[in-house]
């Protein structure tokens, strides 16, 4: 790699990364698991920056991210850990208006099976259709919606006063 591509890819990482992080931690749902994976995604985009610089580095970055994060919940399936918190925490009221909303959907995302928070976090934070996310993970689109269905009905279950759970189709 020369001295120019070393300055675009610090360049596109000093940008991106925020974003990147936010799309790892909804993901994740922790936040050093979730700089585990922004860590080891770019770790595999690098060896192809010089093909990728002039087309969508921040794609491709975003799909191996969506496809290590599935090899991770496929190896977690072996090795199961379980959360220490309760499962029906409701945080405290806050008057900043929406925060009360966002930790609930926090605490309610962590209680859902890895591939139902993948699939939500790319239909609904990413915005991706239904066909994107299934490109993304190697799967049909009907898995996606099955899992799509099966997490927006336990999110309803875990989030029931939550009026802004309607899917969208």
């Amino acid at each position: 790699m020369d001295e120019d591509d070393r300055a675009r890819l610090a360049e596109f990482v000093a940008s991106r990364t925020p974003a990147l992080m936010r799309v790892a931690y909804l993901l994740t749902g922790d936040r050093h698991a979730a700089e585990d994976l922004f860590q080891s995604a770019l770790a595999r985009t690098i060896p192809r920056w010089r093909t990728l610089r002039n087309a969508d580095p921040e794609g491709y970055l975003r799909t191996v991210m969506y496809r290590e994060q599935v090899s991770w919940w496929r190896r977690l399936r072996r090795y199961r850990e379980s959360l220490l918190t309760g499962a029906h925490e409701v945080p405290a009221a806050d008057p900043s208006g929406g925060t009360d909303l966002r930790l609930a959907m926090r605490a309610a995302l962590r209680h859902l099976p890895p591939a139902q928070r993948t699939v939500v976090v790319l239909r609904y934070y990413e915005d991706l259709t239904e066909t994107q996310v299934a490109q993304a993970l190697g799967c049909s689109v009907g898995t996606v919606r099955s899992r799509t269905h099966r997490a927006v009905a336990r999110l309803r279950q875990l989030l029931p006063d939550v009026e802004l759970l309607e899917v969208r189709r």
